[in-house]
């Protein structure tokens, strides 16, 4: 296994993964994610870079509605289960149901990466098992952490972003959302 990614780890490296695709409230997705950002910096420590709305189609099944999809850094003092405690109320308040696995859903968060940690038990794998093979979460972490490292693998996100399938990539947009 690698040695932990001393460059995550130095700079504060907690980033944080959102994801919705149902209205809440009379909200856009764009506009839930935001709300959760905002509930994120009050709950969780100061927001220092937050990437752009991007869009991605749903999976498994593409005729649900298309994702919104960011990725933020936090400056946190919480240790990785105080965070993850967090989000998930973060996600309750925001009305995330979890009858299904892969449904869609209102709001998603997920912890991206922790200072670097690698941690695998049945509350919480680190870094997150499924980011670094998917375009929604890579391209935006890649736009707000340009050298970030996948702990695991030690690979770069440049070369993460180059190993993706090519239609994934290209099915997922930066979008102009104005709130």
């Amino acid at each position: 296994m690698p040695a932990k990614n001393k460059q995550n780890m130095e700079s504060g490296g907690v980033y944080i993964g959102l994801g919705a695709n149902l209205a809440r409230d009379g909200s856009t997705p764009a506009q839930t994610l935001a709300a959760a950002i905002d509930e994120l910096h009050k709950l969780a420590g100061p927001v220092v870079a937050r990437s752009s709305f991007w869009t991605s189609p749903a999976w498994p099944d593409p005729s649900d509605p298309a994702y919104t999809n960011a990725v933020v850094e936090l400056a946190t003092g919480l240790d990785a289960d105080r965070l993850l405690d967090i989000l998930q109320g973060i996600e309750n308040v925001f009305g995330r149901v979890r009858e299904k696995r892969w449904a869609s859903r209102t709001v998603d968060l997920d912890i991206i990466d922790f200072r670097g940690q690698i941690r695998c038990d049945e509350r919480l794998q680190l870094p997150h098992p499924r980011a670094h093979g998917r375009a929604f979460v890579l391209l935006p972490l890649q736009e707000i952490a340009p050298d970030w490292i996948d702990p695991v693998s030690g690979r770069g996100i440049a070369d993460l972003v180059t190993a993706l399938d090519v239609a994934d990539v290209s099915a997922t947009r930066k979008l102009e959302v104005a709130l």
